[in-house]
């Protein structure tokens, strides 16, 4: 370790929050390391909207964490449930064993879903919950006796976690470029981003149900009887807030259906009330076979994934002596009491202030405030759906994605969170959030597009 990875002490203490003077040990992840390493933003603590900076600051936070603090920060009723239970059962193993929570909090979660979304599979992340769903589907088929089926099919720009099956089925060309050949057998249909006439659509846009039918040429191409499933996100989020067209997720549900491909949903980011609508399934009026999520199913506190089956899926790995395993996958901290507790407590709140669907009600006020900056310089595209938006800037000659990064290091310094993907700037807030806060945070990013080079 060279001189220049080490703070002096003097240095360290002008960092208020931090309790050594090193740096370097921790590699960051999805981070431009050395740059926040020259510049640390460090957050100490985090209420309501808000979070606290070291130095000080009340930051306005326009990303709900992550994508996923939806209840907010600092839930009191959530923090406590946390308290109780690492005292009473810090762990219980979840093979051949199981704590009484994992089950109630299934059921609470099922009963969130239509029929024949019936069964729920624990995970710890949305990254698990897609290795769990695409596992699912090829297993699926082999018990059905259809193990020919093993092409998984994704989407250009979607973005699926962090592990090999979903980076596999992502398409962001800079989570796949590092990492070789990936796996065998898949596919991508092409994206809905930038079709011609759906600049600055309000919601979901007019143009491009045909993108759909780009399936069936992957169905063409591979025959059939060789795809075991298609995931998609019903928006996706991490590549810049991508809406699907009219018609075009109902019409991949049906060219599916067609040919016996399992669909799945990606819903860790539209889960959980982000649409309006407890889940994309609810807004767009179609059910998959699986559904991934995560994030706001604790509302950030504790780390935990599910993922919804339909019961034929289930159904079809029921059989054969009982005492036999019947699916061969699982993690040591599958429905962890501690994620459970968090997820029960959550799931209270969201109910008891209506949070799953209070961004109904806001949508409109914060599509108006969003398509407000379509003056601002550099603006090429604003796009929205519930309480989520898009404000695409258009790229520095050179430099893709500088735009938008100096867009983020601006508006943390005038006080408020956002979060980039490319030259986009994307977000998120927490659901609690008031008109007034949409004022603030809205009126601060035009601020920042303001002064943008």
């Amino acid at each position: 370790m060279t001189e220049a990875n080490i703070l002096a002490r003097d240095e360290t203490e002008q960092i208020a929050g931090l309790t050594t003077n090193n740096l370097d040990a921790y590699w960051m992840p999805f981070t431009a390391n050395r740059q926040f390493k020259k510049d640390p933003r460090l957050l100490v603590k985090a209420k309501d909207m808000h979070y606290t900076s070291a130095d000080g600051r009340q930051i306005l936070d326009g990303t709900a964490g992550l994508w996923c603090c939806n209840a907010g920060h600092g839930r009191q009723k959530i923090v406590e449930a946390v308290q109780k239970q690492v005292a009473e059962l810090d762990y219980a193993p979840p093979f051949q064993m199981a704590h009484p929570m994992s089950f109630e909090l299934a059921a609470r979660l099922a009963a969130l879903l239509p029929d024949p979304l019936n069964h729920v599979f624990f995970t710890n992340s949305g990254s698990e919950s897609v290795e769990t769903a695409l596992k699912m589907a090829l297993a699926y088929h082999k018990a059905r006796g259809e193990g020919g089926r093993t092409r998984l099919i994704g989407r250009e720009r979607g973005y699926h976690g962090v592990n090999f099956g979903g980076t596999s089925v992502g398409g962001m060309v800079a989570n796949r470029k590092q990492f070789g050949t990936l796996l065998a057998g898949v596919d991508h249909l092409r994206h809905t981003h930038g079709i011609a006439g759906n600049e600055f659509s309000k919601g979901v846009p007019k143009n491009g149900v045909e993108y759909a039918e780009d399936l069936m040429r992957l169905v063409q191409l591979h025959d059939p009887s060789t795809i075991a499933a298609v995931i998609v996100e019903p928006v996706a989020g991490s590549a810049g807030v991508i809406l699907p067209p009219e018609g075009y997720l109902k019409r991949l549900r049906e060219i599916c259906d067609e040919h016996g491909i399992l669909l799945i949903f990606d819903e860790v980011i539209t889960g959980f009330g982000r649409l309006g609508t407890p889940f994309g399934v609810d807004y767009f009026g179609v059910t998959p076979d699986l559904i991934t999520t995560a994030k706001g199913l604790t509302s950030g506190v504790v780390p935990m994934g599910a993922v919804f089956a339909s019961s034929k899926i289930y159904d079809a790995f029921m059989n054969g002596p009982d005492h036999l395993i019947e699916l061969f996958h699982g993690y040591t901290y599958s429905a962890h009491p501690l994620a459970c507790a968090a997820a029960l407590a959550t799931l209270d709140v969201y109910a008891e202030e209506e949070l799953l669907t209070r961004g109904a009600s806001m949508a409109e006020y914060w599509q108006d405030a969003l398509h407000s900056l379509r003056d601002c310089p550099h603006v090429i595209d604003i796009r929205n759906i519930g309480l989520v938006g898009a404000v695409e800037l258009e790229p520095m000659a050179g430099e893709p994605a500088k735009r938008a990064f100096n867009a983020f290091l601006k508006a943390y310094e005038k006080n408020i969170l956002i979060r980039t993907t490319g030259d986009t700037i994307a977000m998120s807030p927490p659901l609690i959030i008031s008109k007034g806060e949409i004022d603030v945070l809205i009126g601060t990013l035009r601020e920042t597009l303001q002064a943008l080079d």
